[in-house]
């Protein structure tokens, strides 16, 4: 399983970005994806996830209302829409996958742990 994140950068407060999270060498449908961030000092958190047929997705409260999490399955590729970006948003993003017969809560519990596929993470840093 191979997952590369991309879309990220640098935004002014109350901007906008679009991460994507492009996955190979699995069967997309059978895997929630989510998305992580940890930014310097801090632990890494869970941000969203959604699993494979796009019928549960999960937000932490933090981001509850301003990032949405879509999938495109023919691109085999998840996309965070991050909209009224603030300072403390600023991380590192990670998308990770796990798959199995579990729900989105279990995979994002998973993940959390550090099991599961990982990219290389993209760096989101929100000026004030």
């Amino acid at each position: 399983v191979q997952l590369v994140e991309s879309g990220g950068g640098l935004v002014q407060t109350g901007g906008s970005l679009r991460l994507s999270c492009s996955a190979s060498g699995l069967t997309f449908e059978d895997y929630v994806i989510g998305w992580f961030r940890q930014a310097p000092g801090k632990e890494r958190e869970g941000v969203s996830g959604i699993n494979g047929s796009a019928s549960t997705t999960y937000y932490a409260d933090s981001v509850k209302g301003r990032f949405t999490i879509s999938s495109d399955n023919a691109k085999s590729t998840v996309y965070l829409q991050m909209n009224s970006l603030k300072p403390e948003d600023t991380a590192v993003y990670y998308c990770a996958a796990v798959g199995g017969r579990i729900t989105t809560a279990q995979a994002m519990h998973l993940m959390a742990y550090g099991l599961g596929s990982w990219g290389q993470g993209t760096q989101v840093t929100v000026s004030s």
